[in-house]
Order: C-alpha cells, then structure tokens, then sequence
C-alpha cells in the first residue's frame, strides 16, 4: 500500500531540529539534505516542512518536519532510518555534526495553528537562495501552555505579527507523548511554545523589529507565562526548502 505523505495542515505532530555542526559544514549539510533527503523521507510518510541557515550562528542548522500522529512517525522514521538512502549517505551526514540531539517535539497549538504555510518546493538543482526569512521564537513556559495563554496568542501576539509584515504564522505546543523513536532523542520535561513568522525578507523583518510594536504591545502582557527569555532565530530557507516567502 502506497504510503501517504501528509500536508502541512495535517501534521498533528512536528518536530523541531536544531544541528549544531563542525565549523564550515553548513553549506556540506545543506547541499547533502537538498539532494537526497527531501523526498525519500517524504515518501516513507513524513512532510519535510523547510530547512534553513540560522543568520545568526554559522554553524547551526535548522529544520522542520510532521507527521499524521505519533504512530506514524515511529512508522516513518523507521522505514527511513532503516532503508538504503539513510545508510548510503548517514556517514556524511554525520561527519558534519557536533550535535543532532536538539530536538522538541511539538503539536499545533490550536486546530487550524499551522494552516496556510506555503509548501511548494523547488524542483531537484535549484541553485539560488529562497526568498523569505522565517522568524522562529521558542518561548519557554512555567507549565503547558493554557487556554489563556492561547487566547493571548491568538488575539495580541499573532495580529502583532500580521500587522508587522508576517505573510505567513504557525504556532506549535510542546507534545508530552513517549518518543515512539528513542533511536533519536528528542527534549523532554519541557512547556514551550514556538511561534514561526515567514517575511518577505530580512528588511522586513528588521522594520518589524525595529517598529517596537512586539515590545510595546505584546512582550509585557506575555511576561507572566515565562519561565525564561525567549530563544530567537532568524531563518533563511536553503534553496529547496517548501516554507519560504
């Protein structure tokens, strides 16, 4: 039976990775995962969301992927990381990494969180850069994420984003289910909330931070949910990367 790769909108499950790699592998990583890792995940029934050159920390690399639920991730993740593209091409892949083991496991933060992401990935060679800049902040919460908090994030913090030139905006939860695949770790014990931002560019991220509309009207109504200082990244799609302006 063929196996369905699922939309963005029907991941109830993603994760975030974050890589942190041996100094001037980056551009190694990324040109590996363009070329074969796209797909072939893809087609054992996981969505590879984007992946991305963190501008703030040359050695870090980003990406997203979902799944239906927890039992089609095991199902996925073992099909990959037990077939042949994974084992043709694991050594080079980890030959460029410190650490892999940087992941949160996450749900949609409400149904109808992660509608509306653009997916259209460009074909196999594409050599540019795809446009956009996804803002991607993790904030780390006293506990789960609350029905408040949701309303505040729903009725200040997304329209803030909106209003200050988001085109597009996810948000995700923190997924308190077992790793159905301990083979890879993922972070446990935490409450985060993650909030993805996609604009048009690097300027129009800089307007919307500069505009001061975040810490005006948002940050200090947010303050009291925190356990700690937000974790920001600004994010710049690789070439083959579905989630771009």
């Amino acid at each position: 039976m063929p196996t369905t790769t699922p939309s963005i909108a029907d991941c109830s499950i993603v994760e975030l990775r974050q890589y942190t790699l041996h100094p001037g592998q980056r551009d190694v990583l990324i040109d590996l995962f363009d070329r074969e890792f796209l797909e072939t995940q893809e087609r054992e029934g996981m969505r590879v969301i984007g992946q991305f050159r963190d501008l703030g920390q040359p050695d870090l690399f980003v990406w997203l992927r979902g799944f239906a639920d927890m039992a089609a991730r095991q199902q996925a993740l073992e099909a990959f990381y037990g077939g042949p593209v994974w084992a043709a091409h694991r050594d080079a892949a980890n030959a460029t990494m410190v650490d892999s083991d940087n992941v949160l496991l996450l749900h949609p933060a409400w149904p109808g969180a992660a509608d509306g992401l653009p997916a259209d990935r460009t074909a196999a060679g594409a050599g540019s850069m795809a446009p956009g800049l996804l803002d991607a902040t993790v904030f780390y919460l006293q506990e789960p994420a609350t029905p408040d908090l949701l309303a505040y994030c729903r009725e200040r913090m997304d329209p803030a984003l909106r209003a200050g030139g988001a085109r597009h905006t996810a948000w995700y939860a923190s997924e308190t289910s077992p790793n159905s695949f301990p083979r890879l770790p993922v972070r446990e014990g935490e409450h985060v909330l993650l909030g993805l931002a996609l604009f048009r560019d690097v300027a129009a991220f800089d307007a919307f931070a500069q505009g001061g509309i975040w810490q005006r009207d948002v940050a200090p109504g947010l303050a009291p949910w925190l356990a700690r200082a937000p974790e920001a990244h600004r994010l710049q799609p690789t070439a083959r990367s579905a989630l771009h302006a």
